[in-house]
């Protein structure tokens, strides 16, 4: 067996026993049998010059007859009569010509039953995508993501080198067939990325990833192209290259002619081909060239696949493509160079059809789909692959290599939301927090008989989870629902009664103010407040809170709290706290929560202001107590004024997000009130309260009067 090294060490031989001889071959496996074959461009000697294939006959078959790897008929029969191992020079030493033949034989001897190796499992996976010849879908389709390339151009969007290392891990745990990364000749972060990932990413990792570029630059070569020489010189397995499409965009936009446009794809594909790099061709304003000019964008199809480009996508760069046009088009190119590369598709969402068409694009025989996690991207962004796989997974029964991770979607994209530091849409298909919340009677009451009359997916296959919804519209069913949740131990009669009171307070409250959509955390605990053996861990006696301040005037103030930034050693800021709260809670006297004992403790804290403050005083006074706060983080605090009209006297709503930073669980606690001190402080208690709902059992706090 033999293989791609062991062959580019054979070729390499044959230039140091033949002279200085110069040869430029190309090693790769075929993609029928998987046998390795050579293709030789053309070798010239120090004492004799060989034919040589003229430069223009590359891109003058229209409909080239296609064998394998984009090399047509006509070119591989130019190698069999320009073979330097069969057409050896008359005056080339016999030495020479013997050592050739030898190697010839051999290589050839060993390559026609030679299966292509490779080092790890996870190159053979690679393999396989590119050399088993063209994906055709919806069968299978090949899930590629371009979150840290496509997606990092999205407004406000910023990733560190270091951020992007880890995304790049997770995509790859995730299992997604390709990771473009970025592009290593536009900026440093990118080059260093590369850089960083030969010796900080894993094997798997780095044979899935993607180095994004353009073709060479007008009147120039592609080996004197800078950028290009970036593409190779980052050691990316595969390699992404955008190209015009669009005659109108060569003209006028890059000014070029049209037949020089499509010599920058031809030698740029040919050029990163010939060193054993995977190309794939992204074609720029497809679908509106495509309507523009239909010959000229097939052209640039056609020069791209006769260099030998793996996959062609198709690119709905402006987003304007209506579904109906993606179908028609797709069809279409799929017939004339489907059996010759994989066709791709890569949609942007400006109509707010990017997963539309890029389903649409699998349905006719797209192999290739590009998309972003979330579907992040520049302007309105790009298209989804957290709707798009689980789609073509559930719906339409697409082979993918990441189906036996799906259920790790809604994990994958959170992950990627906190790293990227962005607010979760709540209301994104499949992994979105409001994905499958439930709010009206009627459909919470025909869930409890089945879960399919309302869901199109069961939520657990995306990693999500059903959410019953409470509020003034829910129903009993809503409250029974969450009882049976908490595992209420209650006989039905009694369920039935409590949940009536609940729901009566749950309407009670809202026309007050209060919320609990995003609040399910108030609505578990008043639920367990509704119970005889429910009691609470701590209970708050009384509290105060203080702000103090220096100038009262503005200009002054300002000023003065610059001046009083402390900062340390490392150059952290630290600003001067302008809060003091006191507060007096009634807790356990045992950490360990054995004994009903219990005593009064008071805590004095500082704080950016009165309910950091608060929040500190109240953790201050309950850690002993209960250890387990040490946990507890506040992640989001949010304010509404209810009434503006009522000016400084109108009610305030205080949302208050938890974090287990141990346990990962997140939870949301409501409280209305027109001081916005005792509504944050209710909604802090509620919080803190929530956190111990399940460690502390049996307390008394109630009796202890």
């Amino acid at each position: 067996m033999i293989s791609q090294v062991q062959a580019k060490a054979v070729i390499a031989t044959a230039i140091l026993l033949c002279g200085s001889a110069h040869v430029e071959s190309f090693i790769q496996p075929d993609s029928s049998t998987g046998a390795i074959r050579t293709r030789t461009a053309t070798i010239t000697s120090s004492t004799s010059l060989h034919k040589q294939r003229p430069d223009n006959e590359a891109t003058t078959e229209t409909s080239p007859s296609v064998i394998s790897g984009g090399a047509t008929a006509d070119e591989l029969a130019w190698q069999e009569n320009n073979n330097p191992f069969t057409t050896a020079p008359d005056d080339t030493s016999s030495a020479a010509a013997a050592t050739a033949d030898w190697i010839k034989q051999d290589f050839e001897s060993q390559s026609s039953t030679a299966s292509f190796p490779s080092a790890n499992q996870e190159d053979d996976q690679k393999s396989q995508l590119l050399t088993n010849g063209p994906i055709r879908g919806p069968t299978n389709v090949i899930v590629y993501d371009t979150t840290l390339r496509d997606g990092t151009q999205m407004e406000s969007i910023s990733v560190s080198c270091a951020d992007k290392l880890k995304i790049s891990q997770r995509l790859s745990a995730f299992n997604v067939d390709y990771i473009e990364a970025g592009w290593p000749g536009s900026n440093p972060k990118d080059e260093e990325f590369f850089h960083r990932a030969q010796t900080e990413l894993d094997a798997k990792t780095k044979s899935k990833l993607v180095a994004f570029g353009s073709t060479r630059r007008k009147r120039i070569q592609a080996k004197d192209d800078a950028q290009i020489q970036k593409l190779v010189e980052c050691g990316a397995p595969t390699v992404c290259i955008v190209a015009k499409a669009h005659l109108w965009q060569v003209t006028d936009i890059i000014r070029a002619d049209p037949s020089e446009n499509l010599d920058m794809i031809s030698d740029s594909v040919s050029y990163l081909t010939s060193l054993g790099i995977d190309v794939m061709v992204d074609l720029e304003h497809y679908f509106d060239g495509f309507k523009f000019n239909e010959e000229y964008t097939l052209k640039c199809c056609d020069a791209a696949v006769k260099a030998g480009a793996k996959v062609l996508v198709m690119c709905d760069t402006n987003g304007g493509s209506m579904p109906w046009e993606v179908d028609e088009i797709t069809k279409e190119t799929v017939e004339k160079f489907g059996n010759l590369a994989t066709i791709g598709i890569h949609c942007h969402n400006d109509c707010g059809l990017a997963v539309a068409n890029s389903l649409t694009a699998a349905k006719a025989g797209v192999g290739l789909i590009q998309g972003t996690i979330n579907g992040i991207g520049e302007r309105t962004g790009n298209a989804d692959l957290c709707s798009i796989v689980p789609s073509l997974a559930l719906h339409i029964s697409s082979k993918m290599t990441c189906n036996d991770n799906l259920d790790e979607i809604t994990s994958l994209s959170r992950y990627l939301d906190e790293t990227l530091n962005r607010t979760p849409d709540r209301g994104a298909p499949f992994v979105g927090n409001s994905a499958f919340a439930h709010k009206g009677g009627l459909h919470v009451a025909a869930l409890e008989r089945s879960p399919d009359s309302y869901q199109h997916v069961d939520p657990s296959k995306v990693g999500n989870k059903l959410r019953v919804l409470i509020s003034e519209l829910s129903g009993r069913q809503n409250i029974l629902g969450k009882m049976k949740k908490l595992d209420m131990d209650m006989d039905e009669k009694t369920s039935a009664d409590r949940s009536l009171v609940i729901l009566e307070r749950v309407k009670k409250l809202e026309s007050m103010g209060y919320t609990f959509e995003g609040a399910d955390a108030s609505v578990e605990l008043m639920i367990l407040h509704s119970t005889q053996h429910y009691c609470l861990p701590f209970r708050v006696l009384d509290y105060t809170a203080q702000v103090y301040d220096t100038d009262v005037d503005s200009a002054s103030r300002v000023m003065s709290k610059m001046e009083n930034d402390k900062t340390t050693n490392g150059g952290t800021v630290t600003k001067t706290n302008l809060a003091r709260a006191t507060v007096n809670v009634r807790v356990l006297d045992d950490p360990n929560h054995e004994e009903d004992e219990f005593l009064d403790r008071l805590e004095v804290a500082e704080g950016n202001g009165p309910v950091d403050a608060l929040a500190n005083a109240l953790k201050k006074a309950l850690v002993p107590s209960h250890p387990e706060l040490e946990n507890l983080q506040l992640i989001d605090y949010k304010v509404r004024i209810l009434d503006p009209a009522a000016a400084t006297a109108a009610a305030t709503r205080v949302m208050i997000e938890f974090k287990d930073i141990k346990t990962d669980r997140q939870w949301t606690t409501v409280s209305v009130d027109r001081n916005i001190i005792s509504a944050s402080l209710n909604a802090l208690v509620d919080g803190f309260e929530y956190a111990l709902k399940d460690v502390v059992a049996g307390c008394v706090i109630e009796d202890f009067e």
